[in-house]
């Protein structure tokens, strides 16, 4: 098994005042306990976590913070290349209608390349696209 995660968990894991704080706290040490298998993220999900982290609060350490959450060994991350960039343009166009960002095109389709079963993060527009982590947050 493995799971993908998305920018909506990290912030939460490190923010106290963020609404899926709890969940995304007790998922991470789950997570990091391997329940889910290996972790991964990409390089579009590290820029927009930090950027976000930053744009919020001002604050460099929280961007920080977060980059160490982030960065390797533990969650290892996905570069976007040429091929992906392109699989990613399609699913963007073909999801037009569920509000998908560019970066939420991409993470479907290096879930689909990778073979990544589950996705953990808090957007409910990816549901019946990919298998999320919490089950709550579909239908």
């Amino acid at each position: 098994m493995s799971v993908f995660i998305d920018t909506g968990a990290f912030l939460a894991y490190r923010n106290k005042k963020d609404r899926y704080h709890d969940i995304a706290n007790k998922l991470f040490k789950d997570a990091l306990k391997g329940k889910y298998g290996q972790m991964y993220t990409s390089d579009y999900i590290y820029d927009e976590a930090l950027t976000l982290a930053l744009l919020r609060t001002n604050n460099i350490e929280v961007a920080a913070d977060i980059s160490g959450v982030i960065l390797p060994p533990r969650i290892k991350m996905i570069f976007v290349d040429t091929g992906l960039l392109e699989k990613s343009t399609k699913t963007f166009k073909q999801y037009s209608g569920r509000n998908l960002s560019f970066t939420d095109a991409v993470s479907i389709e290096i879930m689909n390349e990778f073979e990544i079963e589950k996705y953990l993060g808090f957007d409910a527009h990816f549901n019946g696209i990919v298998e999320q982590i919490p089950q709550e947050l579909k239908g």
